[in-house]
């Protein structure tokens, strides 16, 4: 299929790419797979250490793409006019990391319509700018605790870019997204692209986790061939791991569903190493009316907490 044209500008002669053999581009698209705000805050993370973002180098036509009603733009009020319409952007920037390396960041809302068109608009990002290689974030909610390391799906359109072995065994039906679609149809086309979904704590998937977007960065070093300064990052979940314990220490029914989790999570790991079941016996997860009930209470107690100091975690 021929890339549709008028879907994407490309800004010809970016200085920033000049001579460039290897180039990576981040993938992290708003509106599905971010439980936690993950890829949120790894994307803004790769931006802050570009004094708040590089160059465009690719702008997409956000209007072929954005269904306004489902996802209105906000728009303010001023007294008795409209002003500071904030345009929904999906754009291609030029970064470097903190070695100097030049790579590349799309981020933006993910495409409500019109998915092949905006994986054939990619593809003429990849080509006319000698992309590489494509790096795909994403987090979803899973039912682990977070006590123990996060877990990472790999996943890639061509087995040399894995960087890890997968913890699911045969096939799963799941819902798509664009980003899926896109490592498929890239793969066909002849270019590399590999992915990354964290496993987020159910109980914190609506609050903000960037220990998860360390977690997907590091994968990032490792595929992209970048170095990232992950310093302010980690000082953020370390924060945000205080506050949970915290939180914990006091509440001792969230804490007896956390350490079910543990339980199960450590079950299930003793299973795989020796092989036997890829299901733990004799330790139940709690019921979805549990955890329901413990989540509502966790995140209350979370924002009172955070009312009361008048500090953002």
């Amino acid at each position: 299929m021929a890339p549709e044209p008028g879907l994407v500008h490309i800004v010809d002669d970016v200085p920033e790419l000049e001579g460039v053999d290897e180039l990576t581009m981040v993938v992290a698209l708003d509106g599905f797979l971010d439980a936690g705000n993950a890829s949120a805050h790894a994307i803004n993370h790769l931006a802050e250490l570009n004094d708040g973002g590089g160059p465009v180098v690719a702008t997409f036509d956000v209007d072929a793409f954005h269904d306004y009603r489902a996802r209105r733009p906000p728009i303010s009020f001023v007294r008795d006019h409209y002003e500071s319409y904030d345009a929904p952007r999906l754009v291609v920037r030029a970064l470097r990391d903190t070695g100097g390396t030049p790579f590349l960041l799309m981020s933006g809302p993910e495409p409500d319509n019109r998915w092949e068109a905006f994986a054939g608009a990619v593809r003429t990002v990849v080509e006319r700018l000698g992309v590489t290689r494509v790096v795909g974030l994403g987090s979803v909610p899973m039912a682990v605790p977070h006590t123990r390391p996060i877990a990472i799906t790999h996943h890639a359109n061509n087995p040399a870019l894995l960087t890890g072995d997968s913890p699911w065994r045969g096939e799963l039906r799941v819902p798509s997204s664009a980003q899926a679609l896109l490592e498929v149809r890239l793969g066909e086309w002849g270019h590399d692209m590999a992915g990354f979904v964290a496993h987020i704590p159910h109980y914190l998937a609506q609050l903000d986790y960037p220990r998860a977007s360390v977690a997907l960065l590091e994968q990032v070093e490792i595929v992209g061939r970048l170095i990232i300064d992950l310093t302010a990052l980690r000082a953020d979940a370390d924060a945000r791991e205080d506050e949970v314990e915290r939180y914990l220490a006091s509440n001792d029914e969230v804490r007896d569903v956390v350490e079910a989790l543990e339980r199960q999570y450590d079950a299930f790991e003793r299973a795989e190493e020796s092989g036997t079941s890829l299901l733990a016996r004799d330790e139940p997860l709690p019921t979805g009316e549990e955890i329901g009930e413990q989540f509502e209470q966790f995140l209350a107690g979370l924002e009172a907490n955070e009312g009361g100091d008048g500090e953002t975690p």
